[in-house]
């Protein structure tokens, strides 16, 4: 039987965590798996052609867009790590609860490293005055990741309800942050066509990344309930 490796409502400090339920824990775990290769496959060509068309366009908020893709997919590496440890059934629930812990801290240090360099890239693109230029390439790539990631970051904390899994709430907070930067990029990038705000491109990347430190912030405590 896999071992209960999960935090209780009383643990987790919130009384609205459902509970998991032993027998359906091994479905939620493949669920998981699922949802994270996905999450790998998906993030690594989107992370090729949004670095690509923002170094053709010279677009600070597409380049945040496209590194967060790469963040995206060391986040899902290191879930898949949590959840095969688990499906393999050979750690005990203090073992697991350890690597549980691990995958949480590790998903928030990369929630910091990802607003440390939009924020780096913004303040220089500022500072500067670089004026990105349009990049339909880069509208088209934002519009389906809109859709995408809503669809994964709300798969994902249903999954994490059902594991009771604070590493994977990160996760899907993670994903939910991509979701975030791909409108915050899109509205930078579609004003900078419109109007030729330029300003408007690395402005929307630092309001995302104030909001992504305040989430790495809480998966690194442990605060984020599930």
């Amino acid at each position: 039987m896999t071992a209960e490796i999960t935090s209780s409502p009383e643990a987790c400090g919130c009384h609205s965590c459902p509970a998991p339920v032993a027998a359906a824990r091994p479905e939620a775990v493949r669920r998981a798996l699922r949802l994270e290769y996905l999450t790998v496959g998906w993030n690594l060509v989107e992370g090729i052609i949004a670095v690509t068309a923002a170094v053709i366009a010279g677009s600070v908020a597409i380049l945040g867009f496209g590194i967060d893709s790469f963040v995206e997919c060391a986040s899902a590496l290191v879930m898949i790590w949590r959840l095969r440890a688990e499906r393999s059934e050979k750690l005990s629930g203090g073992q697991l609860e350890h690597v549980e812990q691990r995958a949480r801290k590790h998903v928030a240090i990369s929630l910091f490293l990802l607003a440390a360099y939009v924020t780096l890239e913004a303040c220089r693109t500022l500072w500067t005055g670089e004026k990105p230029a349009f990049s339909p390439i880069g509208v088209a790539l934002l519009g389906s990741s809109i859709a995408v990631m809503l669809w994964l970051a709300r798969a994902k904390r249903r999954v994490a309800a059902a594991l009771g899994s604070k590493a994977m709430e990160a996760d899907a907070f993670q994903t939910t942050a991509c979701w975030w930067l791909s409108i915050a990029a899109l509205g930078g990038v579609g004003l900078n066509g419109l109007f030729g705000w330029w300003w408007a491109d690395p402005l929307a990347a630092l309001v995302i990344a104030g909001l992504i430190v305040r989430e790495g912030h809480e998966a690194w405590l442990g605060e984020e309930c599930c």
